[in-house]
């Protein structure tokens, strides 16, 4: 006998996909920028140092000074020995006035003038220390310092920013069938 048989052959759908990526660029150029210092201002005052020497004193003791100092020294020595003979013939006539005191003051008198005092020997430095006089004073610096701040200018720039969006494509690379047919089988 034949019963009849139903085959079925069926095929699933098969969905393609097919994408583009998305392409994006970014760009950041740098900013311009400019920089400036200007110089400091700066100011340098000096007072000149002063150096005074003095030397008239060691001049003086070589004997090596000025006709003017020389007359005056010469003048003051000259004064000094009138008043010093004056004063000695005075007491030399008050010695004579008092002779009867005793004594014999010609004979005394006579000596003195006779023989002079002997000069004293020693060492003595010519001219004396510390006879050459030195002032100094020291040189002042005034340094004024006036910082100036720099000059910065920047303009910054856009950012480049380009973009192509990605694409996806689906479509049906495989489309559903179903097939159906009857087959007699004979049992």
């Amino acid at each position: 006998m034949q019963i009849p048989q139903l085959r079925m052959e069926s095929e699933f759908v098969q969905i393609g996909i097919r994408t583009t990526p998305g392409k994006q660029e970014i760009a950041q150029p740098k900013a311009e920028m400019t920089i400036k210092q200007p110089p400091a201002d700066m100011q340098i005052r000096t007072t000149p140092g002063k150096l005074k020497i003095d030397q008239t004193k060691a001049w003086e003791e070589m004997d090596l000074m000025s006709i003017l100092k020389r007359n005056e020294k010469f003048a003051q020595e000259g004064m000094q020995a009138a008043q010093e003979g004056m004063a000695r013939r005075a007491e030399e006539g008050t010695e004579l006035m008092k002779i009867e005191k005793g004594g014999n003051p010609l004979i005394d008198h006579a000596v003195n003038a006779a023989f002079k005092p002997q000069m004293r020997l020693g060492i003595k430095f010519i001219p004396s220390p510390f006879s050459v006089r030195i002032d100094y004073e020291p040189s002042r610096v005034d340094i004024q310092v006036q910082p100036n701040k720099p000059v910065i200018q920047a303009t910054p720039q856009k950012v480049i920013h380009h973009y192509e969006p990605g694409h996806v494509e689906i479509y049906m690379q495989k489309y559903p069938s179903l097939k159906i047919e009857t087959i007699n089988v004979q049992v």
